[in-house]
């Protein structure tokens, strides 16, 4: 039994002497290239992690849905059926996230009848590996076994993305939601953001996937993000395009240049950084299918220096560990993932490799900075799914 299995087990034990009669997970996702372009229609390359947020549920007598999180304080409180309006109060809470998912499920046919649900996750919480889809997911799932009523995958997806918008206030895009509920195990996704479209590229059982947690958040993220989103809305304004994503169709960055005199310098810095990691992006789709390990690395590593310099989303912790990696014998390539200002750097390497890097960084990340960064293997994991409760 995994430990987040275990934990939502006592969770469930404080709330309700009853056994609980369904359960599902869903997996956390690290992004492996295609950062800050799901929202300007572009392309991401993520894969499901082996680390999932986990939920169940034991019926109730009476019309009460009651829900815990062995992560989180304040529970959350509503009646079967009956319609959730968002709460500004409880923006970016725990609740929130929970109810926003049962009133988008309700609103699609799929009603939670009465229960006491426990979830629980190994996903780690503001480390930029979606633990909030993962939420998201497991919970929609839950709902969707305890109804007997099953939505098509890219409904459920945009389900959960809708309640992270209405309910949490947060304008996510699709890629978490979607990973979180498509991935397949061995592979990872290229999705194309604008037609909600996923390819499987498997991912080669040579390559170690090492997630390097810095265990750092800088305060300035929000209003960084929404600067940075609002530069692209902007920069494709100026361009005379709808998303930068259709710069694509008049020549990618060569378009860009062309118009450079039309954009601001942070319009100018967004829309290079957007073009040119779509094109990354699914450059990597390709390497990573043929194994091309020597064409991928520097698409990697390119989309961290473009995140650095013209996205300016990285951080000192960030361009550490991701200049470590990339130092050591072995690594393809390493980049921050994630929104920035703090998390996790990917490196994908050797066997050998992810050894070395687990032996020495930490180390070296903490003469530095004074903080021990957490380090842990993963693999490409399968979507959402019920659990058996035998």
């Amino acid at each position: 039994m995994t430990t987040a299995l275990n934990r939502a087990h006592r969770t469930l034990a404080q709330l309700t002497h009853a056994s609980p009669a369904w359960a599902a997970r869903a997996p956390g996702r690290v992004n492996l290239i295609g950062e800050h372009t799901d929202y300007s229609g572009g392309f991401v390359l993520p894969m499901a992690i082996d680390r999932d947020t986990v939920a169940l549920a034991a019926p109730r007598a009476d019309n009460l849905i009651r829900i815990a999180s062995a992560d989180a304080p304040i529970h959350a409180y509503t009646e079967s059926g009956s319609p959730i309006a968002p709460d500004p109060a409880l923006r970016g809470t725990f609740p929130a996230y929970a109810l926003g998912v049962l009133e988008q499920m309700r609103r699609r046919g799929v009603v939670m009848p009465p229960a006491d649900i426990a979830v629980a996750s190994d996903v780690p919480l503001g480390a930029g590996l979606s633990s909030s889809a993962s939420l998201e997911v497991a919970l929609a799932t839950l709902a969707e076994l305890a109804a007997a009523k099953h939505l098509h995958p890219h409904d459920k997806a945009n389900a959960c993305r809708l309640a992270e918008h209405e309910f949490a206030g947060v304008p996510c895009g699709i890629m978490d939601q979607f990973i979180a509920v498509l991935g397949r195990a061995g592979h990872a996704l290229l999705i194309d953001c604008l037609a909600e479209h996923a390819h499987p590229v498997p991912v080669p059982s040579t390559l170690r996937v090492v997630v390097i947690n810095t265990r750092v958040k800088h305060s300035l993220a929000g209003g960084e993000y929404a600067e940075r989103r609002h530069a692209c809305e902007q920069a494709a304004l100026a361009l005379e395009i709808p998303l930068l994503r259709d710069a694509e169709a008049q020549g990618g960055l060569s378009f860009v240049e062309r118009r450079r005199t039309r954009l601001s310098p942070d319009q100018y810095r967004s829309a290079r950084h957007v073009v040119g990691e779509n094109q990354r992006t699914r450059d990597a789709a390709r390497a990573l299918a043929a194994a091309d390990l020597a064409a991928l690395g520097p698409l990697l590593r390119d989309s961290h220096a473009s995140l650095r310099d013209d996205f300016r989303v990285s951080c000192p912790e960030l361009d550490f560990a991701a200049d470590f990696a990339n130092q050591t014998p072995g690594v393809v390539g390493a980049r921050m993932t994630g929104g920035g200002f703090g998390g996790c750097v990917v490196a994908l390497a050797t066997p050998d490799a992810a050894r070395a890097l687990a032996l020495s960084l930490p180390d070296a990340f903490a003469a530095r900075f004074n903080i021990r960064p957490d380090l842990f293997q993963t693999v490409p994991a399968q979507g959402a799914s019920p659990l058996s409760l035998a």
